[in-house]
């Protein structure tokens, strides 16, 4: 559990009462998210819903069966978080903010590409057309939403396209061992035939962003002997 000291209060309006929970404001972005499964009573500093949070005053059963149909802790707590309101502190606001928005860029730029040089974009150019964009990032808005609502603001400052590429791999029989295992981990193997020779000849999909780590990757580890063509 979280402690008393580092939790917010989280609360929503039911009617004509007031219900209240307190939590880990760090949680709460990933029970909205939808990608921690968890037990929320973890995340709670008291197991308990209050009316008034600072008092100590808690909700009668009465009350929560008539506003929630249920007097489970769980199930009342996840619904304030998904539809109440968050009390955040400023620096708390502010660390989930660029928290969130790390993520929002780690995406675009793993999954977008220039649509004209077919390349990916760099974090720094992403990250200055959002800020040319005025993005406002949501602290409990899901990623997947705000990036979506990113990729539309900043297409009018940078060509950018969520796409995946097909690219053609050659890898000579010396390092086929670690550069299958390179390729596989990247995307999806659509095709794949191995030569007489020893070599393997494949065709990925991966996502755009990804290029430029996939080209270093296979380099690596075949020492520059591997050939690569992005296919229409």
């Amino acid at each position: 559990m979280v402690s008393l000291d580092d939790a917010v209060i989280a609360r929503i309006k039911k009617g004509e009462e007031h219900f209240e929970i307190l939590v880990d404001p760090y949680a709460v972005s990933d029970i909205i998210e939808g990608n921690k499964e968890l037990d929320i009573l973890e995340d709670l500093a008291v197991d308990a819903i209050f009316t008034d949070a600072k008092k100590g005053t808690h909700a009668s059963e009465e009350s929560l069966v008539k506003a929630f149909g249920t007097t489970d802790v769980s199930t009342i707590a996840k619904e304030i978080i998904l539809h109440g309101d968050i009390q955040l502190t400023t620096e708390q606001r502010h660390k989930m903010q660029e928290s969130k928005r790390k993520r929002i860029v780690d995406i675009i730029a793993r999954d977008a590409m220039d649509p004209q040089t077919k390349m990916p974009h760099p974090r720094q150019r992403i990250e200055r057309a959002m800020e040319e964009a005025g993005i406002h990032v949501d602290p409990f808005k899901p990623v997947s939403e705000q990036v979506k609502l990113t990729l539309q603001a900043i297409r009018s400052i940078l060509p950018i396209s969520m796409e995946k590429v097909r690219i053609s791999v050659k890898i000579p029989a010396q390092y086929t061992g670690r550069g299958y295992n390179v390729v596989r981990s990247f995307g999806t193997l659509e095709r794949e035939d191995w030569q007489s020779d020893g070599s393997w000849i494949g065709i990925i999909k991966l996502p755009a962003g990804m290029q430029n780590e996939f080209y270093d990757k296979l380099n690596e580890v075949t020492k520059g002997n591997v050939s690569t063509r992005i296919l229409k």
